[in-house]
Parts: C-alpha cells; structure tokens; sequence
C-alpha cells in the first residue's frame, strides 16, 4: 500500500515536470519518471534521518524529563486540594515514555527497512503502468465499457489527487504554525512534533486532536510547569480549530463525498489492519471505494451509504 501511494505521488510530480514545454519536447518519459522517484525517496529518506535524531535526543533526555514527574504530582495535589493515592503516584513514575517513543521509532526503523521492497514494489508499477492501457483495450472491446472503465479510473485518480495535495497543504500550514509556538515555548525536538501534527492531519477527527494533546503532554514532563502546557494547549487547538473549521473546509469543499461516521469506522478498521498506515490511508481507501462501488448496480446502494449526502 505504501508503494502504490508512492507511485501515485511520483506519478503525479512526474505530470507536473511535463508540464514544463521544454521537458516534454526533449526529455523521454523514464527521465521523468527517475527524477520524481528519485525525489520522493530522497526526501523520505532525509525525512526517515531527522526523525531518528530527534527521537534519540529526546530519549537521551528522558532521565530529566523523568525527574519532573514528582513535581508536577505535588502541583497536582495543592491545585486539586486532594492526595493522589499510591497507585496513580506509582503509575506516573513508573511511567516509560521511551517505550512509546521505542515503539514509533520501531515503525520508523521498519519502514526505512522495507524500502527496498517499497522502491521494488514502486518499480514494478512502473513497468505495469505502460502495458496496462494495451489490457485494458484486450479486456474491454466496447468502447462504451472501455469508456466507462477509464471514466472511473478517472474518478479515482482526481479524487485522490486533490484529496493528497489539498489535505499534504493544510497539514503543511498547521505544522508550520505549530513549529513555531513549539519553538517559541522551547519544547526539545520541535521539529519531531511539527511532523507528527503534519502526519496525524491525516487521520480523520482525531488526528489534529491527538497532534494537540501529545506535544502539550510532553511539555510536562520536560517542564514540569502548567504555563507551557497551557500555552501549548491553547495554541496549538486554536491553530487546529481556526484551519479545520474555516479554512479546510473552504479548500476541500465536496472533494471526498465521504459521511463523517464512516470516516471513523475506517480508521478504526484500517487502523486496527494496519497501524498508523492504515489509519493514513483510510480516508483514500475508503474514498475509491465509494467511487468503485457506485459504478455497478448491485453495490451501487453500499456507495450511496457510504456517501456523506447520498451523491454518489
């Protein structure tokens, strides 16, 4: 699945290079087609080494962060008016936050470790792409259902692309702007949070929540003071709420024609397939779904279901 998301972002950057007058007189497609993966992994790639640095730092770090957590249960205690009783005292300082940060750097390590795969599985996709046209015209010797079949490939493919680049837009601003109240507050590792807020943009409803909650949590233990978690808090919601309210929705508009319900009922279920991938790729998952299913009559009524207004 990664490698067909890929392929279909290289896919992409390659029609933008094209576009260019030059490039698409002179240069032959595999030239195209080179340069865009060799972007995209080049990128990953930078973006795989960043992560791993931050997250060692910050569990390097751990061991102060560790030291913080008797203070903020004794401000707890005078600001509640109450004793928090031995076994919540023993669950915060027991508390392991490197095993979850040993967890998502695992997913990381794994999936830098499977990119050879991914670039064989992006390769053959590649090669697939140029015969499959020729199989389509063998499999479909009416023009109408030739038709028809490029008419939902279509589909699929707009969708998805205003999907990727309008959702990879938004993310983009919300981390930015997360980036620097981070580094304002003087969090370590701002840029390891900017990208999980940028990442977790892409799960529906309870991404940009959790890109709020998990930074301002960690600022108590690096901290061991409410001001900066408040001021994460405060910041980060009113940046989530500002661009999800008022300026996603004018950016995507009717773009997905997917009902919110089932938005949540796909990342649970691709979450619970395939981890933080699965949850990413629910919506577009999801989404071509719908547009496959509204095709033929005996699941055309499933797409209408899953539609968000019955539009399908």
């Amino acid at each position: 699945m990664v490698a067909l998301l890929i392929w279909f972002v290289v896919k992409k950057m390659r029609n933008l290079i094209d576009k260019i007058g030059f490039v698409h007189k002179y240069i032959p497609m595999w030239v195209k087609t080179l340069t865009a993966s060799f972007s995209i992994f080049a990128l990953l790639f930078f973006i795989g080494e960043l992560l791993t640095k931050n997250i060692e730092n910050i569990s390097v770090s751990y061991e102060d962060y560790a030291s913080n957590v008797g203070i903020i249960t004794e401000k707890l205690n005078r600001l509640l008016g109450i004793n928090l009783n031995e076994e919540a005292i023993k669950f915060l300082q027991d508390f392991e936050f490197t095993s979850y940060l040993e967890s998502f750097f695992n997913s990381i390590s794994e999936l830098l470790g499977s990119m050879v795969m991914i670039i064989f599985y992006t390769m053959f996709l590649f090669i697939e792409e140029t015969l499959f046209q020729r199989k389509i015209s063998m499999i479909f010797n009416e023009n109408g259902k030739k038709d028809g079949f490029q008419s939902t490939l279509k589909k699929i493919d707009k969708s998805l692309s205003s999907y990727i680049s309008l959702k990879s837009l938004i993310a983009s601003m919300t981390s930015t702007l997360s980036y620097f109240i981070l580094l304002g507050v003087g969090i370590d590792s701002p840029v390891f949070w900017a990208f999980l807020i940028f990442m977790f943009n892409f799960i529906p409803s309870v991404g940009p929540i959790l890109g709020t909650i998990m930074p301002a949590l960690f600022s108590l233990l690096q901290f061991g003071q409410f001001t900066p978690f408040l001021i994460i808090l405060i910041s980060l919601g009113i940046v989530a709420v500002l661009i999800g309210s008022f300026v996603e929705p004018r950016l995507m508009g009717n773009t997905l024609n997917i009902s919110p319900l089932v938005a949540i009922l796909s990342l649970a279920i691709w979450g619970a397939i395939w981890g933080i991938i699965g949850m990413l790729l629910s919506v577009p998952i999801t989404v071509t779904m719908i547009i496959i299913f509204s095709q033929f009559k005996g699941t055309r009524n499933i797409a209408i279901l899953l539609s968000e207004k019955g539009k399908v």
